[in-house]
């Protein structure tokens, strides 16, 4: 059976546009969805990243959560019979606030997957406070549990196989320790891609045919350098089918171009087809 991607709607975050990326929409509030995946196919039911806490979490970094009873993780979950102790991993791209608040819903022989290196960040203090103490303190449960973490060391190894066309590997952007989960997919590889891009429009299909040919745009929200983290969306446009990221639809490459959007499964139907671009302006 060919792995497939479902997208989890986790429910939505009211945030500063600037956030998103850098230098858009200064002072004005927009609103972003904030996705996890389920990957199916392979040995058993995966989850990529488990969303926020609760709404109320989100008002110490000045945002206003949207989450309601439908986009609790059970009943995500539940719509493609899966239930929380039918998986087997949960891995996270990174750890930031909206990624890993619900880690704990899972029980302790469901296995989560960190990079070592995000781990060690998010206690740093350097993007404090978007690794919330109560999220960072259960994974410190889980690293005294046995069998309840795996911690990867990605820009040591290379990319890891967690099984048969799902592979592990370190993103270079956004946090120190973010990872990006390929997938092996009927009609080629998709990356779930966390946040390393926000926003396919704004940072990607705009920005190429402005001044730069092909230079994509930052986010606003990154612990690297803009030069590592232009290189990491340039290397995922350049080596994927499909990219998926946590705050945006998800988007079909070809030729490193952004050329359609899908809706909430990869493979899935085509939503949005992009219009073709002249080589040269006129």
């Amino acid at each position: 059976m060919p792995l497939e991607i479902k997208v989890l709607d986790y429910g939505d975050i009211e945030l500063e546009s600037s956030f998103l990326v850098l230098g858009r929409g200064c002072g004005q509030v927009r609103r972003t969805y904030t996705y996890g995946f389920l990957i199916l196919g392979g040995p058993w039911p995966v989850v990529v990243d488990t969303g926020y806490r609760h709404n109320q979490i989100m008002e110490s970094l000045g945002m206003r959560g949207l989450q309601f009873h439908e986009n609790m993780i059970e009943n995500q979950l539940m719509k493609f019979g899966v239930r929380m102790g039918d998986v087997r991993y949960v891995a996270h791209t990174h750890l930031h606030i909206d990624h890993a608040g619900k880690d704990e819903l899972f029980p302790m022989n469901t296995t989560v997957i960190i990079n070592r290196r995000e781990l060690e960040y998010s206690v740093s203090g350097l993007m404090h406070p978007q690794y919330p103490a109560p999220d960072i303190k259960h994974l410190i449960d889980r690293l005294h549990t046995k069998h309840a973490l795996r911690l990867e060391d990605l820009e040591l190894t290379g990319m890891v196989e967690l099984f048969p066309g799902c592979y592990l590997e370190a993103a270079g952007a956004h946090t120190e320790g973010s990872m990006n989960v390929h997938v092996d997919t009927a009609e080629g590889r998709a990356t779930i891609c966390g946040d390393v891009i926000y926003d396919f429009n704004d940072q990607i299909v705009n920005p190429f045919h402005e001044i730069h040919a092909n230079e994509p745009r930052v986010t606003g929200n990154h612990g690297t350098s803009k030069r590592a983290e232009k290189a990491a969306i340039k290397k995922l446009l350049n080596s994927s089918r499909f990219l998926l990221p946590v705050h945006d639809k998800p988007a079909k490459i070809e030729a490193g171009q952004v050329v359609a959007r899908l809706d909430m499964a990869v493979p899935g139907p085509i939503t949005q087809t992009l219009p073709s671009r002249p080589w040269f302006p006129v």
